[in-house]
């Protein structure tokens, strides 16, 4: 079972930017799928940002694209999430996620992911 811990949020104003690391442990990290959520205090959590295990397939929320980046470097172990023109809606706790799939298609939903980080926290003020 593979490990993540999320690191990069943190306190930003409108407009600006912060990156997003998960790092996981284990040696087949490169065979996951890896994806991005957030949950907002009160909602339910939802899908951002997703890569293929292979990095071949790519997909984001209508709410996030053109202004989030998702990549990921399998000789660091590390999937990112480059988060530009930040809003005050987008604040919440991120959380990664590993699908252990294999799949070519990036996951959508929660419940297609097998691993998760305790997540942290991006506030967006105005």
């Amino acid at each position: 079972q593979v490990q993540l811990v999320e690191s990069g949020g943190g306190l930003v104003q409108a407009g600006g930017s912060l990156r997003l690391s998960c790092a996981a442990s284990g040696r087949i990290f490169s065979s996951y799928g890896m994806g991005w959520f957030r949950q907002a205090l009160g909602k339910d959590r939802e899908f951002v940002a997703g890569i293929s295990w292979s990095g071949g397939s790519t997909d984001y929320a209508d709410y996030v694209k053109g202004r989030f980046t998702i990549s990921r470097d399998n000789a660091k172990n590390t999937v990112y999430l480059q988060m530009n023109s930040l809003k005050p809606e987008d604040t919440a706790v991120y959380y990664c996620a590993a699908d252990r799939g294999r799949s070519p298609i990036v996951a959508l939903a929660p419940g297609q992911y097998d691993a998760w980080g305790q997540g942290t926290q991006v506030t967006v003020s105005q």
